[in-house]
């Protein structure tokens, strides 16, 4: 898997951006090279699709984003699938938790407690004033001179206003205030359970979970009993037994949807694990059915 944002930040011949501090924004009309690319950011992301179509697959499903589509993507994994039969351009703001609060804390209205667990990715209501915003955004895009420093981030802060100020952005509101209310060991929780199944490094998750690697397996196992790396391997056997045996997945395609290097690790830690290879197992259950 590779990281969106160190993708585009590392690569400034590819798109135009405009970066203050670590948020990013760029729009990107670039293709990927594969029908289905793996990715991850540690930071949260919104999604304006200008023209085109792909579709993000997360753990919690999947999300067709086509002309129109506003989204905000929660920082994490997924896979995106695209079409090759039709140009795609949309923006990219990468928004970091950090920025959100110090956002939210200069609101003048009050803040709203946390509803529900959102999903990994949240719709947005695509108003006349967001439609407004990202035009408003093309001519710094267009522009050969870099805008001032003070002046992006103005115009990042009015974005994040401008959606949590439509209250049909509930969800988003709502997930905005969780940063700021909710304890860490919650925070981490949540990244393992909805990343577990993408092919992620202990590195990588102890970024999104915003820790050095030590402090990340030293939180991890006060938290789980357990080292990171058992509890993923556990995790992932179970969700591709689940896949086998009871939603008809193939072997390739269970190694893939479980997050395992390949379908060869993933044959060997299988057999390991419940003592027949996975193609064996998944039979076996059929037959009893």
């Amino acid at each position: 898997m590779y990281n969106l944002y160190t993708h585009i930040a590392t690569n400034p011949g590819r798109c135009r951006r405009l970066t203050c501090k670590d948020s990013l924004f760029t729009i990107f009309n670039c293709r990927l090279q594969n029908r289905y690319e793996d990715l991850w950011s540690h930071h949260n992301y919104i999604v304006y699709v200008v023209e085109g179509r792909k579709v993000w697959h997360t753990s919690n499903g999947a999300y067709d984003l086509h002309n129109g589509t506003c989204v905000f993507v929660r920082k994490g994994a997924a896979i995106v699938e695209q079409f090759f039969d039709t140009e795609f351009c949309f923006f990219l703001f990468f928004i970091p938790d950090e920025f959100i609060c110090e956002v939210l804390k200069s609101r003048a209205k009050p803040l709203m407690r946390t509803v529900k667990q959102p999903d990994q990715i949240i719709a947005i209501h695509n108003s006349a004033t967001i439609q407004a915003y990202f035009q408003s955004m093309l001519p710094y895009f267009d522009d050969e001179r870099e805008p001032d420093q003070s002046l992006l981030e103005l115009k990042f802060r009015e974005l994040v206003l401008a959606l949590i100020d439509n209250p049909r952005n509930q969800e988003l509101l709502s997930y905005f205030c969780s940063l700021l209310q909710e304890p860490q060991v919650v925070s981490l929780q949540r990244v393992m359970e909805e990343n577990f199944c993408f092919n992620l490094k202990l590195e990588e998750f102890a970024r999104l979970c915003s820790r050095s690697l030590s402090a990340f397996k030293r939180d991890f196992e006060k938290l789980y009993a357990m080292p990171p790396g058992k509890w993923l391997m556990e995790r992932r056997l179970n969700h591709s037994l689940h896949l086998l045996t009871k939603m008809g997945r193939t072997v390739s395609e269970a190694a893939f949807e479980s997050g395992f290097e390949s379908p060869s690790h993933f044959s060997r830690s299988f057999r390991q694990r419940f003592g027949n290879p996975p193609g064996a197992m998944k039979q076996q259950v059929a037959q009893m059915n």
